[in-house]
């Protein structure tokens, strides 16, 4: 099975952007302003890119709430994020069992390599895929299709691995499995599939695949 993994919220915790940011409260509010906007660009078939979107909405949540915020440390702040306690074990897990483990994130390539190179987790990774090299972003189907392209397979023999709804709806639509991630407050979207699994720790799915 080729198991496809979301990176940031997934593999790597955001909670360590809260300093930076003015708290979890304004974390969350950051965070899913880049999302709404990436969903916005996405549905109306353009494309920006993801760090230029994250800071551009750290900006504005700053200045929503009277804030300064320092971009440059935001920055710095997404390409050091730690790994989830779950994630190395899981990736793990997964390869000693024989499945192709890749990452496929919104955020720039240079991005997510660095991102997953200082958490530790980039050796449990065959390929890091971005949605810049689509053109599109995620939940559009071109990210998605580029993965199974690369490794010429159908996506029933693929599965997306994620902690946002968006993102699973996004590959069930472009035909992918699903593993919903249910960390805390992730719940699945309200009228879609249900996922193929869900799952509490990223130590469940390889389990799960057999």
């Amino acid at each position: 099975m080729l198991c496809v993994f979301d990176v940031n919220e997934t593999l790597l915790d955001l909670a360590a952007m809260d300093d930076l940011v003015g708290g979890p409260e304004l974390r969350r509010e950051w965070f899913g302003l880049a999302i709404h906007t990436v969903l916005t660009v996405t549905a109306t078939g353009g494309y920006r890119d993801f760090a230029g979107i994250a800071g551009e909405a750290a900006a504005e949540i700053a200045a929503r709430h009277g804030r300064d915020v320092d971009l440059a440390k935001i920055g710095e702040g997404l390409r050091s994020l730690p790994a989830h306690p779950d994630a190395e074990a899981g990736l793990t897990k997964l390869r000693e069992a024989g499945h192709d483990v890749v990452a496929l994130t919104n955020s720039p390539l240079t991005t997510a390599e660095a991102q997953l190179q200082n958490s530790g987790l980039a050796q449990r990774f065959d390929r890091i895929f971005s949605a810049e090299q689509a053109g599109r972003l995620k939940p559009a189907p071109e990210p998605y299709r580029q993965v199974l392209n690369a490794y010429g397979v159908e996506p029933r023999h693929a599965v997306m691995v994620a902690a946002h709804d968006w993102d699973i709806a996004g590959a069930q639509a472009a035909g992918l499995r699903t593993a919903l991630l249910a960390r805390p407050g992730v719940r699945p979207l309200p009228g879609s599939p249900e996922p193929t699994y869900t799952i509490s720790a990223l130590t469940e799915l390889a389990g799960l695949l057999g």
